[in-house]
């Protein structure tokens, strides 16, 4: 019997630093102790435990966004920052050949991955966004689906288009140049500042 928690837990960090493809179901049986007969008698093939173990984070990351957004309640956009470095220092732990990989050999699981990415843009930045506009928080005339859609969700495209930026640049850095440095674009004057 395994901790199913503790096991989805092991078999995510192992498969975002190595690659869901090369990280086999007997480096994960060696690495929690437990026979492969084990695995296959809570999971039925590596493709469930890829696609739970997935699952597994996603659920916490977006917990940890929900709580950001409830301590950031008044500041929308300080929420929207908070967001994308907690999105960030997940992404940087992530090896590009497990996104790779995804998309290649668990398709299935890449689509959760590819939802969740929406889900947070539509979910979470943009009705952040929608608030800010309210409290004309943004200058006047800023089409916020645009934004999302030109920019906020082509982010991860833009970190692994032409290699890992996390290898080159800080998580700050990044942050700085691709999130803050635009939402000071959009922003009114006052309320960035504050």
């Amino acid at each position: 019997m395994i901790n199913r928690d503790q096991f989805l837990e092991t078999a995510i960090s192992k498969f975002t630093r190595f690659g869901c493809k090369r990280f086999t179901l007997d480096d994960l049986a060696h690495e929690m102790g437990v026979s492969k007969k084990t695995i296959y008698e809570n999971f039925s093939n590596k493709e469930t435990v890829v696609t739970d173990s997935l699952n597994f984070l996603l659920k916490k990351i977006d917990l940890e966004f929900i709580q950001i957004i409830e301590k950031h309640e008044a500041n929308p956009i300080l929420s929207i920052i908070e967001i994308y470095r907690t999105g960030f220092i997940y992404l940087k732990s992530f090896s590009p050949a497990y996104i790779n990989g995804l998309k290649k050999y668990y398709p299935k699981s890449y689509k959760i991955y590819f939802n969740f990415r929406k889900h947070i843009i539509n979910n979470h930045v943009k009705k952040l966004l929608l608030k800010a506009e309210k409290k004309e928080h943004l200058k006047a005339n800023i089409n916020i689906n645009l934004i999302c859609d030109l920019y906020l969700s082509r982010i991860e495209n833009m970190l692994f288009g032409s290699g890992n930026l996390f290898e080159i640049y800080s998580v700050e850095e990044i942050l700085e140049h691709l999130i803050i440095n635009h939402l000071r674009g959009i922003s009114a004057n006052y309320y960035f500042n504050n």
